[in-house]
């Protein structure tokens, strides 16, 4: 039986200014997203009933139930548009990217799970529409199903294109030390400072040098690997390098794949046990 493929592309975080702590526990961010064009795979062809099998290199310990969240956006949409137009899969999600890493996992997963069933079943949905029936899985979930560079505002699900800054096929490496990083204590842990707005109007890659990712600093506490990463990746000349999202995942941007391959290839030799991923954002 032929399966309906999708990936979730692996998210990062360009910036990340947190601007406030909300009543709700929730803070204030404006970030820019951006996505490399690797990722999780999600695979599923039709079925008597709903399933889950996970494989992968990092497969281990996640739950195949109900509380995963890629069947948890199958059921929502499911919900939203009834049975008859969403029918049971067998879905496998093929994990290659590592968990709690701060570069989407979860949401990312969702998101692709979310536009495969579009794909096959309900074509005439648009990403917002999309995006509004599975939020409940993350204030990332909208930026994941888009999966194109833009900004986000409020908890980061407020979206907004940024064409200028054109940085489709910018070479990417991304480094991860194995070590899984939680969100909540980051952002509990960050100290309450708002250190001014991310850029509403971006002109080009220029201004992300003076951006910044609010959350690196209580993330190295936890994990300080992270600043081993970010030392090892400023030696290797990349235009950019800063930790994505919460941690501890970390990516440079090169001019060129010559120069990000021989940074993926000494990092290795030097930190055999380090995750890599080589790439260019979409």
């Amino acid at each position: 039986m032929t399966a309906f493929c999708e990936t979730g592309w692996a998210k990062i975080n360009l910036a990340l200014h947190v601007r406030g702590r909300r009543a709700d526990g929730y803070h204030e961010i404006e970030t820019l997203f951006a996505f490399v064009d690797g990722g999780d795979t999600i695979a599923a062809e039709f079925a008597d009933t709903d399933s889950l099998t996970i494989d992968g290199e990092f497969a281990e310990g996640l739950s195949a139930g109900g509380d995963n969240l890629v069947m948890q956006a199958l059921l929502l949409l499911r919900a939203r548009y009834g049975a008859d137009r969403v029918p049971p899969l067998a879905v496998t999600l093929t994990k290659a990217l590592p968990v709690a890493a701060g570069i989407g996992g979860g949401s990312a997963d969702a998101a692709a799970m979310a536009r495969l069933v579009r794909t096959q079943f309900l074509p005439e949905l648009g990403n917002a529409t999309l995006a509004r029936v599975v939020s409940p899985l993350g204030a990332d979930i909208a930026a994941c199903v888009a999966s194109e560079t833009c900004l986000g505002v409020g908890v980061g699900e407020e979206l907004s294109a940024v064409p200028e800054l054109r940085l489709g096929g910018t070479p990417v490496l991304l480094v991860n030390p194995r070590l899984p990083v939680a969100t909540g204590p980051v952002f509990a842990a960050w100290d309450g400072i708002d250190r001014g707005p991310l850029f509403s109007d971006p002109a080009g890659r220029a201004q992300l040098f003076g951006a910044r990712n609010d959350l690196q600093r209580p993330a190295i506490a936890q994990c300080p690997a992270i600043a081993d990463i970010l030392l090892e990746l400023g030696a290797l000349r990349p235009w950019l390098a800063r930790m994505s999202g919460s941690g501890a995942t970390c990516f440079a941007l090169f001019d060129a794949v010559a120069e990000r391959d021989a940074a993926a290839t000494l990092l290795t030799a030097r930190h055999p046990g380090w995750w890599t991923m080589a790439g260019a954002l979409r």
